[in-house]
């Protein structure tokens, strides 16, 4: 928590006007966007510089770019960038969570700490009635949806292992679909493409429409 709150005395030039008209966040940053949605979008932690200091999930750092401009190609999003939380931009249909609400030094969250922010996921997940598909980017968001499960009681089958376009129906009849996470490093060097993720945001509107079809 100390080290969350010290990077508001530590905003790169870039950012200080930005800060100086909106403020900075430097609290536990909480799921955003629609309130019964069909698509809960799983990521890692807030970035310290990005929604630790927009209080936004996403917004602030070119992972939130690449993302929210993906989901407005898909239809999913109002706009095609988030800039910060009075911009007006609206989700229809998805809920971007996270397993961890602090920014974490140089990004990785310790177990414990993932161990306790873990009951805001299960809270996020509960609330959605409609939920259909589960979008994790990278593999510590696909364990915490196993783990939530798990202590859940759901028995899951072995091999649910993370692989980027890999998807399995989840006890209950969600599905879980992977992508690589949306950070720099797998964007900036192509692992991850706009078109690697829009394929993925289509097989996720796909299986929720089978899903309705066999309501």
């Amino acid at each position: 928590m100390a080290w969350r709150e010290q990077q508001a005395e530590l905003v790169p030039p870039r950012f200080r006007g930005w800060v100086a008209h909106h403020g900075f966040w430097g609290r536990p940053v909480p799921a955003f966007g629609d309130r019964d949605p069909w698509l809960v979008i799983v990521g890692l932690a807030p970035a310290a510089q990005g929604a630790n200091r927009t209080g936004r999930m996403f917004t602030g750092d070119r992972s939130g770019d690449f993302l929210y401009a993906a989901l407005h190609r898909a239809g999913l999003a109002s706009a095609p960038r988030s800039e910060h939380r009075g911009d007006g931009l609206s989700l229809s249909g998805v809920l971007i969570s996270a397993p961890v609400r602090c920014a974490p030094p140089r990004n990785r969250p310790s177990p414990a700490e993932a161990s306790r922010c873990r009951v805001y996921l299960r809270a996020d997940l509960a609330r959605c009635r409609s939920l259909l598909v589960v979008l994790a980017l990278g593999c510590l968001a696909h364990d915490s949806v196993l783990r939530l499960l798990r202590e859940q009681g759901a028995v899951l089958p072995d091999g649910i292992r993370f692989g980027h376009g890999a998807f399995w129906r989840l006890p209950g009849g969600v599905f879980l679909v992977d992508s690589y996470h949306v950070s720099q490093q797998n964007t900036f060097t192509g692992r991850l493409t706009a078109a690697m993720f829009d394929e993925a945001l289509r097989r996720c509107r796909a299986l929720a429409a089978g899903l309705e079809e066999g309501r």
